[in-house]
C-alpha cells in the first residue's frame, strides 16, 4: 500500500476506535440512566414472567422485515448492477450481524466488501447505496414519529429533541443526494475542481476521482422515478413490519399501550442509532424505548424489561442467522478485518 494511502487507512483506523470508544461511554452512560431508579428484583422477575412463544413469533416476523430490504437493496442496485434479492438477503443478514457484534457500523462494510466479493460490485456505489438506505430509513422513521403524534398526546423533552435534530439531518442529506443525481455534469465538473486542487498527488488524485464516479453510479437510483418510488415503497413496507414485532411482545407481557405508542418507540429507538454507541446500539435503544414507554403511563420495571426483551428479539436471531450465513459463504472471522481494511483503503481519500 503506497505511504499516502497508508496513511488515510491509519487515520481511519484510529477514527474508528476512537468513534467505539466513545460509543462504549455514551452507552454505559445510558444504561446507568436506564437503571438506576429501578427495582433490579422487579426488573428479573418481570422478565421472568412473559409469555416466550410471542417471541419466537416476533423474530420470525422480523425476518420478514429483513427480506423486504434486501429487495429496497435491489432497487437501489439496479443502476450499477441487476443481484437478485435471494442473493442479497444473506449479505444484509451478515451486515446486521457485524453491526450487532462490532463497533462503528462495521457490517456496513462488510455488506460491501461481500458484495465485491461475490457479485463483483464495487465499493463505492454500494457504500453510496448504503447511505441512501440510511437516508430513507430516517426520514420513514421521522414520518412514523410525526404519524403517531397525530393520535397521541406526548412531551417527553429528551426525545422531542431527537426529532428537532433528525428531522433537518435526513431531509438535508436528501436534498444533498438528490442534487447530486439530478445535475450529474455540474456535480462531476465541480468535484473535480476541487480533488485536483485540494490532493496534490496526481496517484492519489486519480484514485479518489475513480472513486467519485463510482459514488455517483450508486446514486442514479435517485433520477429514475420507477426505482425510487419502489424504494420508497419497501422502506415504508420494510419498517411496518418492523412496528408489527413491537406489538407483537407486547402481548407476551401483562401492560397494554396502543400501537401509536409502540410506533413511538420504535421510532425514537432507531433514531438514536445515529448517536455513537457500543455494538448493537446497547444503552441508546434501551433508553428510547424505556423513556417513551414510561410516558405514557407504564411502569418503569415494566418499560425496561419490554426493552431488554425486544433488543433480544431484534439482536440474537439476526445474529444467529447472520453467522450461519457468513461461515456458509466462507468466510472467516479475519475477513472483518479485511473488510474494513479494503473499504477503507479505498474509502478513506
Amino acid at each position: 500500500m503506497p505511504s499516502d494511502e497508508s496513511d488515510l487507512f491509519h487515520e481511519a483506523c484510529v477514527r474508528r476506535w476512537l468513534t467505539f470508544a466513545l460509543g462504549l461511554g455514551i452507552s454505559a452512560f445510558f444504561v446507568w440512566i436506564g437503571l438506576r431508579n429501578l427495582d433490579h428484583d422487579l426488573l428479573i422477575d418481570t422478565i421472568r414472567s412473559i409469555d416466550v412463544g410471542w417471541l419466537f413469533v416476533a423474530a420470525a416476523v422480523y425476518f420478514i422485515a429483513t427480506y423486504i430490504l434486501a429487495w429496497r437493496w435491489y432497487y437501489l442496485l439496479r443502476p450499477v448492477k441487476v443481484v437478485h434479492p435471494n442473493r442479497l438477503f444473506p449479505i444484509v443478514v451478515i451486515g446486521y450481524m457485524g453491526n450487532n457484534i462490532y463497533p462503528a457500523r462495521i457490517g456496513e462494510l462488510v455488506r460491501a466488501y461481500i458484495l465485491k466479493r461475490k457479485e463483483q460490485v464495487n465499493y463505492a456505489p454500494c457504500l453510496a447505496t448504503i447511505l441512501v438506505e440510511r437516508v430513507f430509513d430516517g426520514l420513514v422513521l421521522l414520518t412514523f414519529i410525526l404519524t403517531a403524534l397525530l393520535f397521541v398526546d406526548f412531551d417527553e423533552p429528551a426525545l422531542n429533541t431527537v426529532i428537532y435534530v433528525t428531522v433537518p439531518l435526513f431531509l438535508g442529506a436528501l436534498m444533498v443526494f438528490s442534487v447530486l443525481a439530478l445535475r450529474p455534469d455540474r456535480t462531476r465538473s465541480v468535484y473535480t475542481k476541487v480533488i485536483t486542487r485540494v490532493i496534490s498527488s496526481p496517484g492519489i488524485q486519480e484514485k479518489v476521482l475513480h472513486l467519485a464516479g463510482h459514488f455517483m453510479t450508486g446514486l442514479e437510483t435517485l433520477r429514475t422515478p420507477r426505482l425510487l418510488l419502489l424504494t420508497w415503497i419497501s422502506s415504508i413496507a420494510s419498517w411496518t413490519v418492523e412496528a408489527s414485532t413491537y406489538w407483537i411482545v407486547l402481548h407476551a407481557f401483562d401492560f397494554s399501550v396502543t400501537f401509536w405508542v409502540l410506533m413511538l418507540a420504535m421510532g425514537f429507538a432507531n433514531l438514536t442509532t445515529i448517536i455513537p454507541s457500543a455494538p448493537g446500539y446497547v444503552g441508546s435503544f434501551h433508553l428510547a424505548v424505556g423513556v417513551t414507554l414510561t410516558a405514557f403511563g407504564v411502569a418503569k420495571e415494566d418499560a425496561g424489561a419490554y426493552a431488554v426483551v425486544m433488543h433480544l428479539v431484534l439482536w440474537l436471531p439476526v445474529t444467529l442467522i447472520g453467522f450461519l450465513y457468513f461461515i456458509r459463504m466462507g468466510m472467516k472471522w479475519s475477513d472483518f478485518g479485511k473488510a474494513t481494511q479494503y473499504v477503507e483503503s479505498e474509502a478513506a481519500a
